[in-house]
């Protein structure tokens, strides 16, 4: 499998699962835009182990109209644009107790970076899918979307839920031009992200429900994402991929 010649746009690809894809998308062979918000030290740091392979874009997508720019800028410096790797996400807590300014906040912010941000990135690069007939679309959405989450993250719940909704969408609304569109759903995964909840309720419980009794590593989430940027996975317009070990089965 290969994916040489082929231009990406990964977001939130400065760790976890995002320096995983970047880092897999690079030996594959694609030329990848690595998008990174705050941490400008964690992106140059991936950068270098690639041989400085990826091209570094920083934007806060807790801004409203940033997804937009950032597609003009990923075309730009790579000379155009094949896929979007919608994988920038936020995950904080907000019980139903708290404060209604935290849980507002909390709701908004999250609504923002994890879905309407993916959302205008999409609407950013669809002209120029169409005008190709070629651009393939993928969203890390969580197994949260379809089981649920602690009532402390609804909002991380209902943003991912609304991911698959939207990479659904796509698929169905523009696969005659071309464009197909793909989501996969990790449960647990070995990344700072996973480590606060298994910090705070022990890695025993987090790999409970688990039949493989482990965490996925970012590795297996970025193998998938490679497969669905092929030539090989277009007929999986419109599919979702879990990768939680068995945890929640569809």
């Amino acid at each position: 499998m290969t994916l040489e010649g082929k231009r990406v746009l990964v977001t939130g690809g400065s760790r976890g699962i995002g320096a995983a894809i970047v880092a897999a998308l690079v030996r594959d062979g694609a030329g990848v835009a690595l998008h990174f918000g705050k941490s400008r030290a964690a992106a140059e740091s991936v950068a270098e182990a690639l041989y400085g392979a990826p091209v570094l874009l920083e934007a806060n997508l807790a801004e409203r109209g940033a997804g937009l720019t950032l597609v003009e800028r990923a075309k730009e410096a790579l000379g155009g644009l094949d896929a979007v790797v919608n994988n920038a996400g936020i995950f904080a807590p907000a019980p139903p107790t708290a404060p209604w300014a935290d849980w507002t906040r909390v709701w908004q912010e999250t609504l923002q970076v994890n879905l309407v941000a993916a959302a205008d990135i999409t609407r950013a690069a669809l002209p120029t899918f169409q005008r190709q007939h070629r651009g393939t679309f993928v969203y890390i959405a969580s197994r949260a979307a379809f089981r649920g989450d602690a009532p402390e993250f609804l909002a991380y719940a209902a943003s991912k839920g609304g991911m698959v909704a939207l990479s659904k969408s796509v698929a169905r609304g523009y696969g005659r031009d071309g464009v197909v569109a793909m989501a996969v759903a990790p449960g647990f995964v070995a990344t700072e992200m996973a480590q606060q909840v298994a910090d705070e309720k022990g890695t025993a419980a987090v790999v409970a429900d688990i039949p493989l009794g482990e965490m996925a590593q970012p590795a297996d989430v970025a193998a998938a994402v490679a497969f669905l940027l092929s030539d090989a996975a277009r007929h999986l317009n419109g599919a979702t991929l879990d990768i939680n070990g068995g945890s929640y089965v569809r």
